[in-house]
């Protein structure tokens, strides 16, 4: 291991801006960190203050989401649009991973919760890279479109309250990618581009483990303190998550990953019978 602490590492990687940067950083703080921990190796948590909002390249220009330009999937420029999106949302959940570990350090967890989100972290990383690659094949590049403001606006608002960020980022905002991306894969095989189909096929399978990882340590927070994890999930995503949760739901994977149908359902059908968030 390197003089730096995790915490540290974490902050390293939460304020670097351009994003292949980023990773890179990212991919080597977490190999070392593993190898350390698979060796049995004297491994330092340690402790750093991460910033409000993690460092972003000039480009993206960040839009609210009702500005960003609207654009039809059935075409080129549509794919690369949906491309851009996909890139723009892994480099969030690299940081987002990350900030998990460096900010809430003062709760005492077990270090598999850091061996966790140190491999999601690092798999994050990698989808990055996959979807600028993609990006890079059709003659694009992250940066080259505007994206979405409001990704930051989860972590930000559990900054200082760990259950509910486990509950609105893996088993919310991860989740739902695990109902939106086999639709994606199937637009892409369409048009015959197995280089995004590999990719998005490999992030598909990983993001069950990261949702799963948010389930398991949030039922371990609930256990702790004896609170029955069904309703404080329902408490806390009514409390953070702003969006509304839409069917349908991937149900299979969703399962897979630890999240039954009665922890997302009733919150379902109260943002339907609200309308339009």
């Amino acid at each position: 291991m390197n003089s730096k602490t995790l915490a540290q590492m974490a902050v390293d990687v939460l304020t670097t801006a351009d994003g292949r940067e980023k990773t890179a950083k990212s991919r080597a703080y977490a190999k070392e960190w593993l190898s350390a921990r698979k060796s049995g190796a004297a491994v330092e948590l340690g402790s750093a203050t991460p910033p409000l909002r993690p460092a972003r390249p000039e480009k993206p220009e960040l839009l609210s989401p009702r500005d960003v330009p609207k654009r039809k999937p059935g075409t080129p420029e549509g794919r690369i649009a949906l491309l851009h999106a996909v890139a723009h949302i892994e480099l969030n959940a690299v940081d987002l991973h990350w900030d998990i570990i460096a900010r809430f350090t003062e709760t005492e967890m077990p270090m598999g919760f850091y061996d966790d989100w140190v491999l999601a972290a690092d798999e994050e990383s990698n989808h990055f890279n996959l979807m600028c690659d993609c990006l890079d094949t059709h003659g694009s590049f992250y940066g080259a479109l505007p994206a979405h403001a409001g990704m930051w606006r989860a972590a930000e608002d559990t900054n200082s309250d760990l259950m509910g960020r486990l509950a609105v980022v893996p088993m919310v905002l991860e989740a739902r990618g695990l109902d939106v991306t086999p639709n994606m894969i199937a637009l892409f095989k369409k048009a015959k581009d197995t280089q995004t189909i590999a990719a998005l096929e490999t992030i598909y399978a990983e993001e069950v483990g990261h949702v799963a990882y948010g389930s398991k340590w949030f039922h371990f927070l609930c256990g702790r303190h004896n609170l029955d994890p069904k309703e404080v999930f329902h408490d806390l995503v009514r409390k953070y998550f702003h969006g509304g949760l839409k069917p349908p739901f991937n149900e299979e994977k969703r399962a897979d990953a630890g999240l039954p149908p009665d922890f997302y359902w009733p919150l379902a059908d109260e943002s339907w019978s609200r309308g339009p968030v």
